[in-house]
């Protein structure tokens, strides 16, 4: 018994060291308030770039910025001012004529019916020539060249015999025809009826003859030389009017199906995107080049500034299919990157939402969208580009990146 008493002393003499401590010892402290959100930053131009500090984009050298990942809202919302300086604009989508295109190679090639000929009337020694180089551009009635004739000579000198019979025998009718003969032979040489007159009245003949241009243009040969002989009949220059100009275009076989005379057709200038222009289809040839499978269409087109010059390139557009109710938007107001093609639409005043959507066929400066949108919906525009790099600075993520398409 006494045994049992002392354990039990014993045990309660040992516990009195921990209750004293468990006593001094400090209250529990509160739990720490929470942590705040640790910040994230991403490069404005590489959205890829994500850290939790500030810095550089290892790619671009771009200062990262600042996002917030927290905000659950998918679209933005803009103040009066910021649309105003992104320049934003939207358009109410409707149905209407879209047609998509084919590229044609062409070249713009001299018409022949804007190209002129110079032979020489008569033959002789070329004395001047006033016109010696390529390219320049010439009026009707300008000179060209002065030639030294002994045939000429020859005419004047019948010319004045003629009149000079029929002067003195002004009752034969016979010496009357012979000075009009003469005469006609004199205007044939493109000797004017003032140059004749003037030959009368002087009774001095002269070998020396200057011939005009018979129509403007641009000397595009010179085949002579001053001090060259040449036959009655010789060319001697070649003049080309560029007020209008052949189109001429390849077509493979399963485009020439696609074309036909008469057809009105686009044709581009590069250079020029911005002042194409609209030809009507004049002939198809029938035959294909040999080796080569490819035959060829021919149109006119007007250039009154003589802009363009033969030899240039055309891109002339052949229609392949043709919507008449086909929902477009301008090109510039679809977004497209690797997840897809997206627009933005204007769900309240000032507030856009990204829309993923489904295109098909398009032109210069419409596409059709067949899946995403309806007739009646509001889409940004212009200034699409720039709410979808303010939707990446501020969120940090893709607008599409939570689409599966």
């Amino acid at each position: 018994m006494e045994r049992k008493q002392f354990l039990k002393s014993l045990a309660l003499v040992s516990m009195v060291p921990a209750v004293l401590l468990e006593a001094c010892a400090p209250g529990k402290k509160e739990p720490e308030a929470q942590a705040a959100p640790q910040k994230t930053y991403t490069c404005p131009m590489h959205p890829q770039v994500v850290q939790n500090k500030p810095g550089t984009c290892p790619i671009c050298g771009m200062d990262l910025v600042p996002i917030d990942k927290s905000s659950k809202e998918a679209g933005l919302e803009l103040s009066d001012s910021q649309a105003a300086l992104a320049n934003i604009t939207t358009m109410t989508v409707g149905a209407g004529a879209l047609s998509t295109y084919r590229e044609l190679n062409g070249r713009l090639v001299t018409d022949p019916q804007q190209t002129s000929f110079i032979s020489s009337r008569v033959a002789g020694r070329i004395e001047a020539l006033y016109v010696k180089e390529t390219g320049i551009v010439i009026r009707k009635g300008q000179p060209l060249y002065k030639i030294y004739s002994e045939q000429l000579t020859t005419l004047q000198q019948e010319f004045l015999l003629a009149a000079a019979q029929a002067k003195q025998f002004p009752d034969d009718p016979t010496f009357a025809r012979i000075e009009k003969a003469a005469r006609q032979k004199l205007l044939l040489y493109d000797q004017t009826a003032a140059a004749i007159g003037q030959l009368a009245q002087t009774q001095k003949t002269s070998p020396y003859i200057t011939y005009p241009a018979p129509s403007g243009g641009t000397v595009a040969e010179i085949a002579i030389a001053e001090g060259q002989y040449v036959t009655e009949g010789a060319n001697l220059l070649r003049l080309e009017g560029y007020n209008a100009l052949w189109v001429e275009a390849d077509l493979y076989p399963a485009e020439a199906a696609a074309v036909k005379t008469g057809q009105q057709l686009q044709v581009t200038i590069p250079g020029w995107e911005n002042d194409s222009r609209t030809m009507q289809v004049q002939f198809i040839n029938p035959a294909y080049e040999n080796g080569t499978q490819l035959t060829r269409l021919r149109g006119t087109i007007v250039n009154p500034t003589a802009q363009w010059q033969p030899g240039l390139q055309a891109i002339v557009q052949l229609p392949v299919s043709k919507r008449t109710d086909a929902l477009r938007l301008p090109v510039d107001a679809v977004i497209r990157d690797g997840k897809g093609s997206h627009v933005w639409k204007e769900t309240s005043k000032r507030k856009y939402q990204p829309v993923m959507v489904n295109t098909g066929i398009e032109d210069d400066s419409f596409v059709e969208i067949t899946e995403g949108i309806q007739p009646g919906d509001k889409i940004v525009v212009t200034g699409a580009y720039l709410l979808y790099s303010e939707y990446i600075l501020k969120k940090g993520v893709d607008p599409m990146a939570a689409h599966n398409h």
